[in-house]
C-alpha cells in the first residue's frame, strides 16, 4: 500500500488544520490536552462531536452511505494525527466506533434509521453492558438473566465497569436468555433504554479518584424484543464482531506519537539531580528510543489493519495484536511521563486536569494553586487510569490466547 503524502493529502492536511484553527476553542483544547485517560470531559466531548458532525467528520470511518467520509488511509491517518496535535478532545468510542458497526451489520432497517443518525448527532449516547462481577475477560460466563415475556425480555442482574453510564441514554448489552451446551450459546445482544424503570446506576471511584466507571443494576427491567440486535440466543456472534472494532477499530499510533513528542519536549526542560537535561540521560533516552521504535511498528500494523477494513473485510486477529501493542506501549509512555514529572508527579492535583468524570471527595485549593506544570499534575492521573488499558476490551492475556489460536494455530 502507498502511504506517501500526495499533493492532495497535503492539501487535506491544510484543510484539517484550517478547520481546527477556526473551530477548536481554547476551552475545548484545554479539555483535550489535559485528558487523564482515553475519555475526555463529557460536555467537551459532546460539544466537539457536534462541531465535527456539522462538518461531516464525526464518524469518518463509517461507510459513506451512513455519514462517513470517502477518505484514503493516509487521510484517515492525517486526520487522527492533526486532531491529536491540536489537542482536540476525544469522542466517546461506545457509539461511533463500536456499536454503530454492529447495528450496520446486524440491525434491522428500523434500528439503523433510529440509532445511526442519533449516534452521529450525539442525541443517542451509548454505554456498554458487557462485564459483570463474575464475568470480565471471560465474557461468555455472563449470567445476567433475560426472561422471555411475550414482546419483552425481563432483565435482572448487574453490569460493572460501565463507562459513562450516568451520562448514557442507551446501553448495548449482552444478556443470558438460555442455558445451552456451550456457554457462548444462549447469549443475546440487546439495546436498552437507560430511562427504563428498574435501572440503578452506582458510580465507582477509580485509583485516579475519578467517577467514570459504574455498576448498573437491573431489577425486573422490561426491554422490548425490538431492541434485540441479531437473533435471540446468538448475541455472541454480534459481540465477537463488535469486539474486533473495540480492540482495533482505529489507529492508536498517531496519538502515541504525539504523546512521545510532548514527553520528549517536556524531558528537554527537566533536569536530573546532576543538572543535565533529562532527555540526555542515557537510560531515559534509551527508553524513549525503544518507545519510538515500538510506535513505528504499531503504525505499520495499524495501516495493514485499516487497509483490510477499507477493503470491506474484518480485521480479525490483527485487532487483538493492535490492542496488546497499543495498550502496553501507552502504559510504558505514562511510566516515562511519571519519571519525567519528578516530585510533582507524586502530588494529587486533579483540579489542574480535565478528567473524564467527577472527582470523588476532593476539594480544590481556593486559589487554584498547583505545583509544577500542568503536564506534571496530569502524569500520575494518566498513569493510574492507563493501568486499565491491558484489562478492558478483553485482557491482554486473553488477546494473546486469541492470537495463539487464530494466528499460530496452537
Amino acid at each position: 500500500m502507498d502511504v506517501e503524502w500526495s499533493p492532495a493529502d497535503i492539501a487535506f492536511r491544510d484543510e484539517v488544520r484550517a478547520f481546527l484553527d477556526e473551530k477548536l476553542t481554547p476551552d475545548l483544547e484545554r479539555a483535550g490536552r489535559l485528558m487523564t485517560s482515553v475519555y475526555s470531559d463529557h460536555e467537551a466531548s459532546m460539544a466537539w462531536q457536534g462541531i465535527l458532525h456539522e462538518r461531516g467528520w464525526a464518524a469518518p470511518a463509517w461507510p459513506v452511505e451512513y455519514g462517513g467520509c470517502e477518505w484514503s488511509l493516509t487521510q484517515h491517518y492525517i486526520f487522527s494525527r492533526e486532531m491529536t496535535l491540536a489537542g482536540a478532545p476525544a469522542l466517546s468510542p461506545m457509539g461511533i466506533r463500536m456499536v454503530a458497526h454492529a447495528i450496520m451489520k446486524f440491525g434491522t432497517e428500523a434500528q439503523k434509521d433510529y440509532f445511526l443518525p442519533g449516534i452521529l448527532t450525539g442525541d443517542v449516547f451509548f454505554c456498554q453492558g458487557y462485564s459483570e462481577p463474575e464475568a470480565g475477560s471471560d465474557l461468555a460466563s455472563l449470567s445476567m438473566a433475560a426472561v422471555d415475556d411475550g414482546d419483552h425480555l425481563v432483565l435482572t442482574g448487574s453490569k460493572i465497569w460501565t463507562t459513562h453510564a450516568t451520562e448514557a441514554n442507551w446501553m448495548f448489552a449482552l444478556v443470558r436468555t438460555s442455558r445451552l451446551e456451550r456457554k457462548q450459546q444462549g447469549i443475546t445482544f440487546i439495546l436498552i433504554d437507560m430511562t427504563s424503570p428498574g435501572i440503578e446506576v452506582r458510580p465507582l471511584v477509580m485509583t485516579s479518584g475519578e467517577e467514570v466507571q459504574n455498576q448498573v443494576f437491573f431489577d425486573q427491567v422490561r426491554v422490548p424484543k425490538s431492541g434485540v440486535l441479531g437473533t435471540i440466543d446468538d448475541g455472541w456472534s454480534v459481540a465477537k464482531y463488535l469486539l474486533e472494532f473495540e480492540r482495533g477499530g482505529g489507529a492508536a499510533a498517531p496519538a502515541l506519537q504525539v504523546m512521545l513528542e510532548n514527553l520528549t519536549s517536556d524531558a528537554t526542560e527537566q533536569r536530573t539531580p546532576g543538572g543535565a537535561r533529562l532527555v540526555d540521560d542515557p537510560l531515559f533516552a534509551a527508553k524513549l528510543a525503544d518507545a519510538r521504535i515500538r510506535t513505528e511498528v504499531l503504525e505499520i500494523l495499524e495501516y495493514r489493519a485499516l487497509a483490510t477494513v477499507a477493503a470491506g473485510k474484518n480485521p480479525g486477529p490483527a485487532s487483538s495484536m493492535g490492542k496488546v501493542l497499543a495498550t502496553e506501549l501507552s502504559q510504558a509512555i505514562t511510566e516515562l511521563a511519571m519519571e519525567a514529572a519528578g516530585r510533582y508527579g507524586r502530588a494529587y492535583q486533579p483540579h489542574v486536569a480535565a478528567p473524564g468524570g467527577p472527582i470523588a471527595e476532593f476539594t480544590p485549593p481556593v486559589d487554584g494553586y498547583a505545583g509544577g506544570e500542568p503536564w506534571q499534575a496530569v502524569a500520575p492521573l494518566h498513569y493510574f487510569n492507563d493501568r486499565a488499558g491491558s484489562i478492558y476490551a478483553g485482557s491482554n492475556e486473553i488477546q494473546r490466547n486469541i492470537l495463539a489460536k487464530a494466528a499460530l494455530g496452537l
